[in-house]
């Protein structure tokens, strides 16, 4: 049996009104400090568990729906969650809710330090009220994994299918007794070549249960806190492995343009199996007749906002001419084709941007010089293989004088940074919030980030009043120098 070990990427996550500091997250870079000698107190059992691997995309996604019974003396509120040491440098997007209350919130998520050296940490997780003794909740859990998937073979041809590794344990990561559980894996296809038998014990049967592209290990009797039986599947996924290293976002309000400029810096990376020898331009004209499956990403769809324009797209050559932009009232999608097909292990550096009406997005508060301004954290493209961002940085560039600014969002941040941001024709520069997230998938994509801010109405002058100045003084200065005598005369 494997030692059960936690996840490291420092998660906290938000309930859905606004704290007393205006955020709903909190810096992924608190955590608890617990005595080196710490366990779990073991407060409660899993009654009923089922775990679920969806393989379907380009990164794993977990959930763990799981009834849990107070079984101390006393009300308890502490429920704590184990991961590996790999785990925690990948997880991204943890969240818990009441699997019987799906609108009420994300529950508090910490994690836990106690022994830097070990390999076992705990995520903490916080119910809203305690649970009384005896007491039953059910608790929907749900995170990915990045950079978990493994090619193999690692490098394929050109017009070869592609296989994938994905190791697991198919008993769920628990610091409890689970009376009952089993695990579900949802495949793209059927095409399971490889996979862990797990021979069956006592009243059990053998897993998996195989049922088109869906595998059920369990059900399993009581399974002990801490165990794991390792599980490895290799599955045919002929798509690319989408991550992008890196992505910067810009997000511009001018107020005086009534526009919200919007730009995305792309560092991208394929992470699917290398090609065993160069590229053929003409093997690939020949594919694109009968359109088969690759492992190459050969476009890429941007769903953007209704009411989005103007949009511009480059890569570290120029602009990028192989695309298409369909805008009206219902719908505004950008289609790029990249210079070239990105195969497994190439990398594609790109921006996209793009103008939208600021009227769509920001609304001034009836009272005041408040303003409220709702905008996508992420959008991006939006891939049917789904795409991983393992570092975002995002910031909204507000009007010069903009301040008492406060944000509210539901995604995982690391940091949060407010400074000022100067360009053309500012004095002072412009206000700028940062914030920082990592090991972020796609589902999140298009949740919301609100940001409030006031402008008074003195700050709202200032830019014309310094172009109008500008003018004047400059006029004053051409004038005088243009008044002055700067003739050579003899002397009479």
């Amino acid at each position: 049996m494997w030692p059960l070990a936690v996840a490291s990427a420092v998660l906290s996550f938000a309930s859905t009104a606004f704290s007393a500091q205006g955020n709903l997250t909190k810096p992924l870079t608190s955590r608890l400090i617990l005595p080196a000698e710490f366990s779990p107190p073991q407060n409660f059992k899993n009654v009923n568990l089922v775990h679920i691997i969806n393989l379907e995309k380009s990164y794993p996604k977990e959930s763990i729906n799981v009834l849990i019974e107070n079984v101390a003396s006393e009300p308890q509120d502490e429920y704590y969650l184990p991961f590996t040491s790999r785990q925690m440098e990948t997880i991204g997007a943890l969240e818990v809710k009441d699997r019987k209350d799906p609108d009420g919130g994300f529950f508090d998520v910490e994690a836990v330090e106690y022994d830097p050296n070990s390999d076992t940490q705990f995520y903490r997780i916080r119910l809203p009220a305690p649970l009384a003794p005896k007491a039953q909740q059910t608790l929907g859990i749900t995170y990915s994994y990045l950079s978990a998937l493994s090619p193999l073979p690692a490098a394929v041809a050109q017009k070869d299918k592609q296989y994938l590794v994905y190791t697991f344990s198919a008993y769920a990561p628990s610091a409890y007794i689970t009376t009952k559980q089993k695990t579900e894996v949802k495949f793209p296809s059927a095409n399971i070549p490889e996979y862990t038998i797990v021979q069956a014990s006592k009243g059990e049967s053998e897993s998996p249960q195989k049922q088109g592209s869906k595998f059920t290990y369990g059900s399993f009797a009581e399974v002990p806190a801490g165990a794991v039986e390792p599980v490895t599947v290799r599955y045919e996924f002929t798509k690319p492995l989408i991550h992008i290293s890196r992505l910067e976002r810009d997000i511009e309000v001018s107020h005086w343009g009534g526009n919200v400029a919007f730009e995305e810096r792309y560092t991208m990376h394929n992470r699917a199996a290398n090609l065993t020898k160069q590229f053929s331009r003409v093997e690939w004209a020949q594919q694109a007749h009968y359109n088969p499956s690759t492992t190459a990403i050969k476009e890429l769809k941007f769903p953007l906002k209704v009411g989005s324009l103007t949009p511009y797209f480059t890569d570290v050559i120029g602009n990028v001419s192989t695309s298409r932009f369909r805008s009206n009232k219902r719908e505004a999608n950008l289609e790029i084709k990249p210079r070239y097909p990105i195969f497994g292990g190439w990398n594609y550096p790109f921006r996209v941007g793009w103008d939208a009406d600021l009227k769509k997005f920001l609304r001034k508060l009836k009272n005041g010089d408040g303003y409220v301004l709702n905008v996508p954290f992420l959008e991006g493209p939006k891939q049917p293989e789904g795409m991983a961002y393992e570092h975002i940085e995002l910031r909204v560039i507000l009007p010069e004088g903009a301040e008492n600014v406060q944000y509210s969002t539901t995604v995982p941040l690391v940091s949060a940074d407010i400074s000022l941001h100067r360009t053309f024709m500012d004095t002072t520069g412009r206000t700028s919030l940062t914030l920082t997230a990592i090991n972020i998938v796609d589902d999140l994509r298009d949740r919301e980030l609100i940001v409030t801010y006031d402008y008074p109405l003195l700050a709202g002058l200032r830019k014309p009043l310094v172009i109008f100045t500008s003018f004047v003084s400059l006029f004053f200065a051409a004038w005088a120098i243009g008044s002055l005598d700067v003739s050579i005369r003899g002397r009479k």
